[in-house]
């Protein structure tokens, strides 16, 4: 196992805690998982201590396959891989400054693993909507559940159909998910298809994980599910309790051998008072 810290060119102060008036997903699944971790990213504004390189390496393919899908969008061919791997090495490139944990891979393993998996995606029908594409990392944001702020969404894919409208969002997973990661994941995107809905208020929506893994031989897969008014309901409902929550500070640590190992913040964890 390895730490590096990749130094800019200038140091950079830690950013202040922003004042927020609205809600994203990502917030409300952190406090899920562990609230006293919430205060420390978005009441208290604290620094990661250290990125673990699958994050970043996650996001890096991401970043590729999003370059991807603007091309489409412009109306421009498919890029190469060469244009997929430049988008991929700009994340880390940004990354600069930050404390990258690195455990069984390198840089260069990732490295090579990326190219490995951009050019499985490249090859796959995924990567070749067959309807129009809207809107690629779009940012929504609209009132959505009574009493809350504004939901504030960022989807990475909206394509149409003739039938509907897809609501995509890509993942990379070290095995291939089961019907259990879906269910588990899928409140986000029912949750996000209410602003999508928008784009085209006479179709039905239905939202889908694409699963790019990690594994020897690359796989992608497509996971789609339709959209019930009681699913989107029960997503509210949770929700709206997790923001009470917030709301009385109700903030404490909840350890978990899942969570624990790659949070940022287990030093100031062990260093709460309570």
């Amino acid at each position: 196992m390895s730490t590096i810290t990749l130094q800019p060119a200038g140091a950079r102060a830690p950013p202040a805690p922003k004042s927020r008036d609205y809600l994203s997903y990502s917030a409300i699944s952190t406090y899920a998982k562990c609230p006293l971790r919430y205060f420390f990213k978005y009441i208290a504004g604290l620094p990661d201590e250290l990125v673990s390189a699958s994050l970043v390496f996650g996001g890096a393919i991401h970043r590729a396959v999003e370059h991807h899908f603007r091309e489409l969008l412009a109306g421009n061919p498919p890029v190469t891989l060469s244009d997929l791997m430049a988008a991929y090495q700009t994340e880390w490139t940004e990354r600069e400054g930050s404390k990258i944990h690195f455990g069984k891979d390198s840089k260069l393993s990732l490295d090579t693993l990326a190219a490995r998996m951009l050019d499985a995606f490249r090859q796959h029908d995924l990567a070749k909507p067959s309807g129009r594409v809207l809107a690629v990392e779009e940012e929504l944001r609209g009132a959505i559940i009574p009493g809350l702020p504004d939901i504030l969404a960022r989807i990475d894919l909206i394509v149409e159909t003739p039938d509907e409208l897809i609501v995509s969002d890509w993942k990379t997973s070290r095995t291939k998910w089961s019907q259990e990661n879906v269910d588990e994941s899928a409140d986000q995107l029912i949750l996000y298809s209410e602003l999508a809905r928008d784009f085209a208020p006479d179709k039905a929506v239905r939202i889908e994980f694409a699963v790019l893994t990690k594994t020897k031989d690359i796989n992608i897969e497509r996971h789609r599910l339709g959209v019930s008014r009681g699913q989107v309901d029960r997503t509210k409902r949770i929700v709206s309790r997790i923001y009470r929550a917030i709301q009385a500070e109700h903030f404490y640590p909840a350890p978990s051998p899942m969570n624990c190992p790659g949070c940022p913040f287990r030093e100031p964890c062990r260093k709460w008072p309570g």
